[in-house]
């Protein structure tokens, strides 16, 4: 199933053909559009000639946050961004020798099992996780039991909630609604009380 997140052909293709470049796209979720995130591996692609986990983890650390700033940007951040996927590139070479679809895979985890590797990864708190993991459900085949109920409301069927949900033009529209009715949800509660 191909994916349709970033609105560009050749990087939604490598996000649909490349486990490592989907991890990273959610790994660059933070701060930015969800399409510009999503995006950034096709650019790190393009400029350093792959999305090899090994290549990236083995890149010139200076030489790689050059590979950030380059316009168009892969991140508004890029010292610190860049930083984290290498640490993720490293992570993902040393700890799954290579293979992202391992972390998913090996071993035939179940739901909780793949969540509980998916945090472990640098860059990867409870919230991506669970993101992420509803995105391997709900568009790229994840069979494990009980990943629905280990994404929580992300893994809810039609919930539109993060960009698990996104599979066209119109699911994007509902995904950003439910963002921005929750982001003002959060500002309400935080506002200080009338006196």
């Amino acid at each position: 199933m191909e994916l349709h997140i970033t609105g560009d052909p050749d990087a939604d293709k490598l996000l649909s053909d490349d486990a490592f470049a989907l991890l990273t796209g959610m790994l660059l979720d933070q701060q930015v559009t969800m399409e510009s995130a999503f995006a950034g591996p096709e650019k790190i692609r393009t400029r350093i000639g792959s999305i090899s986990p090994a290549v990236i983890a083995e890149h010139d650390p200076a030489g790689f946050v050059e590979v950030f700033k380059e316009r168009p940007a892969v991140h508004r951040f890029p010292g610190s961004m860049a930083g984290r996927v290498q640490a993720l590139a490293e992570a993902v070479q040393s700890e799954w020798n290579g293979d992202a679809t391992a972390i998913w895979t090996r071993d035939e985890p179940d739901g909780k099992e793949v969540l509980r590797r998916l945090k472990a990864l640098p860059g990867f708190g409870e919230q991506k996780a669970k993101i992420f993991l509803a995105l391997l459900g709900k568009q790229r085949g994840l069979e494990a039991p009980g990943w629905r109920e280990a994404a929580g409301h992300y893994g809810e069927e039609g919930s539109y909630l993060s960009v698990a949900d996104i599979v066209d033009p119109e699911s994007l529209t509902k995904v950003r609604a439910s963002k921005q009715a929750a982001k003002a949800a959060a500002k309400a509660t935080k506002a200080p009380a009338a006196e």
